[in-house]
């Protein structure tokens, strides 16, 4: 892990040794969830997935967004796709999944980040503290927040077609590379 990385300053509920979580992860969750990495833009699992479901953490599981929240980012403005959710695209434009919610504002720490010369707030699992993204307040109402989230970071559970109930999704499962 990289000096500096937030589990070398925080107590988490949820704590898996490197070790494991070298095996439970992909070398590309592992740099996005571990080491703050970037998956490159458009490159991402989920940044066109339509499916209705929830968007969990990908280290341990904690549930964080829900589909009806994700939107098309076209640079954060996409105010009138909100609660039109049935045949419109909601891919992000800005490269990687966007949300305007979250499932519980408990589940997300915020944290300043500096880093290339700039500020901006990470998004980190408030379970396990696995780096998200980075929330920017150009997002639709009725929150006006888009959060930027790396799909490398996530697993998604969908919707069961009967009984709303989830199933896991085949991404939780370790890749091959």
């Amino acid at each position: 892990m990289k000096a500096g990385s937030r589990r070398d300053n925080k107590k988490y509920k949820v704590v898996f040794t490197q070790e494991e979580l070298r095996e439970r992860l992909t070398p590309q969750q592992y740099h996005v969830t571990q080491e703050k990495g970037t998956e490159s833009a458009f490159t991402g699992e989920y940044t066109h997935n339509k499916a209705k479901g929830t968007y969990r953490c990908v280290v341990c599981g904690a549930p964080l967004f829900k589909s009806e929240k994700k939107f098309e980012s076209n640079s954060g403005r996409d105010e009138e796709a909100i609660g039109e959710r049935s045949e419109k695209k909601f891919e992000s434009n800005s490269g990687w999944p966007s949300f305007y919610d979250v499932i519980n504002p408990n589940s997300i720490t915020f944290t300043d980040d500096f880093s290339y010369g700039m500020h901006r707030v990470e998004t980190s699992c408030s379970q396990c503290g696995a780096h998200l993204g980075h929330i920017f307040d150009d997002g639709p109402r009725p929150t006006g927040k888009r959060y930027c989230i790396n799909s490398a970071s996530m697993s998604f559970v969908p919707e069961g077609p009967e009984d709303g109930e989830n199933k896991p999704s085949p991404s939780v499962e370790k890749n091959e590379l």
